[in-house]
């Protein structure tokens, strides 16, 4: 089966991922009318910006987008779901619609993905269920004259995750993806909820794990070094662990180090398109982001490469190209998992 062969593809080439969702959807610029549709006309709530909508309102836009990473080589495309959980959506005031947000978004990326397996069998395309961090955060106070105050519980968050993961494995993903992990609690909840999820429906879905470093001191905004993120997760059942947005490729590289270095799993990266400049937009092309991803592969730090915000389908194309030439870094002995204790 397809999903059999995903360890052994890891093992035999850098798998590619895709780039940015977002990035792609506001090359449409679509308006507030776009976003409600006729099923949303009347809705009491701005929804123009809610991306994660567009799998129910404008399936057709994501599948292109989709499609045309996949036209670029990308071996795994993401689900339109970043934001598809009841915390998220709770913006909007539709927390209602979680289930069909992410099965929805499920069924379009696997139609694609499957389009061009069919096409090119030698080089299966898979699907990760995307799930982002939430607008909400389990360790640090958002009252900073209350630091023992806390937005939500680890049993909302899990509750909330269970929901979206469940919904995402019934839509058919390959993988779960828990990514741009800034607060490592919240991604122990989204952990517990995969495992969960995998019981009560009676599967194996392999799970990636993504963090993100938010500045030059080397840590997550929850205040973990990389070493300290990588033994926080270490009795999850991974795929694979690797790191993601808020930093360009150069940024990243340091730390892309130690995870290589200390990780028993595949690693995955996928940066930015450089930094932001001035006016949040990302300015660097593929040629010049090409230089610095090539020394990820010098030092053969990576089984997993694909873009975050500001990639599009000419630098997953320029990956693809550029990672054809490397071998996977190999993978070292698996520490024995606790996660059922």
């Amino acid at each position: 089966m397809k999903k059999d062969r995903l360890k052994e593809i890891l093992k035999e080439k850098i798998l590619i991922l895709d780039g940015a969702m977002g990035t792609m959807a506001q090359r449409y610029k679509l308006s507030e009318a776009d976003f409600r549709g006729e099923r949303f006309k009347n809705w009491p709530t701005d929804l123009q910006g809610n991306n994660d909508l567009l799998s129910i309102v404008r399936p057709d836009i994501v599948k292109e987008i989709h499609s045309s990473y996949l036209e670029a080589g990308a071996d795994m495309i993401e689900t339109n779901t970043f934001s598809s959980t009841s915390i998220a959506m709770a913006d909007y005031q539709m927390e209602e619609l979680v289930t069909e947000l992410n099965i929805n978004a499920a069924k379009i990326a696997v139609e694609a993905a499957d389009h061009y397996t069919r096409m090119n069998p030698d080089k299966p395309r898979y699907v990760a269920g995307a799930v982002g961090p939430t607008n909400k955060t389990a360790s640090i106070s958002p009252d900073v004259n209350n630091p023992a105050f806390r937005g939500i519980t680890f049993d909302e968050l899990e509750k909330a995750y269970f929901e979206q993961i469940s919904a995402l494995i019934l839509g058919g993903v390959d993988v779960i993806l828990i990514e741009t992990i800034f607060d490592t609690l919240n991604a122990k909840a989204a952990i517990r909820a995969t495992i969960n999820a995998n019981r009560e429906q009676g599967t194996q879905i392999p799970l990636m794990i993504s963090g993100t470093i938010t500045d030059a001191s080397g840590r997550t905004l929850s205040g973990q070094t990389v070493e300290a993120f990588l033994i926080s997760i270490s009795h999850a059942p991974l795929l694979s662990v690797g790191l993601n947005c808020a930093l360009g490729a150069s940024e990243m590289r340091p730390y892309l180090e130690t995870l290589s270095d200390q990780a028993p799993w595949f690693i995955s990266a996928y940066p930015n398109a450089g930094l932001p400049n001035a006016f949040g937009e990302y300015d660097q092309g593929p040629e010049e982001m090409r230089t610095q991803l090539k020394d990820f592969l010098d030092r053969n730090l990576i089984n997993i490469l694909g873009g975050c915000c500001g990639t599009t389908p000419d630098h997953i194309r320029m990956m693809a190209q550029l990672a054809e030439g490397y071998p996977p870094r190999p993978l070292k002995q698996k520490a024995v998992s606790t996660y059922e204790i």
